[in-house]
């Protein structure tokens, strides 16, 4: 049991200190003679959209002790979450970053979602796995626990995802 509880430890660590490196780093590289992918961003805000509904009927499931359907809407916004963060890496691979134009009060209010959801969607990365672990484990009430934390930061990044690309879409080349 400690020797489990020791290797999901270093796995969570690992993938929450190699993953927002990771994309760091792939955020400065340009692939050359590929044509910039215009076509994520709108794919990539949906698929935030949708991850913010599953999680949603996720909590609806579980307080409706419909655990077989929680555990596969959280799957499968794990799953998307996944699939953005590569299309997100892919455009900006392949596109220059898109500055705000907005004015006055709004650019304000911009950047403050944008800059809470960059650090929340850094933060939530240790989060996610931390309760999906418990819950995989039938560490229930641990689950429990941190999922009170982790729903409500989740289902923020999701919708500010949206938000921020609503925002910025007008913008676009």
């Amino acid at each position: 049991m400690a020797e489990e509880k020791l290797k999901y430890k270093t796995l969570i660590i690992a993938v929450s200190v190699i993953v927002p490196l990771l994309v760091a780093l792939l955020f400065g590289v340009r692939v050359p003679n590929v044509a910039p992918l215009t076509i994520l961003p709108p794919i990539y805000a949906t698929i935030n959209g949708i991850t913010a509904v599953l999680l949603l009927f996720a909590y609806w499931a579980i307080r409706n002790q419909k655990r077989a359907l929680h555990e596969t809407l959280m799957k499968t916004s794990i799953f998307l979450s996944l699939l953005f963060l590569v299309m997100y890496v892919a455009y900006h691979m392949t596109s220059d970053s898109t500055p705000y134009g907005g004015e006055g009060f709004i650019r304000y209010v911009y950047f403050f979602i944008l800059i809470t959801h960059i650090t929340l969607s850094i933060g939530i990365i240790p989060m996610v796995l931390v309760t999906y672990v418990r819950a995989i484990s039938k560490h229930f009430g641990a689950h429990k626990k941190i999922a009170r934390i982790t729903f409500p930061i989740w289902l923020y990044i999701a919708v500010t995802g949206v938000v921020v690309y609503l925002m910025i879409a007008p913008y676009y080349a």
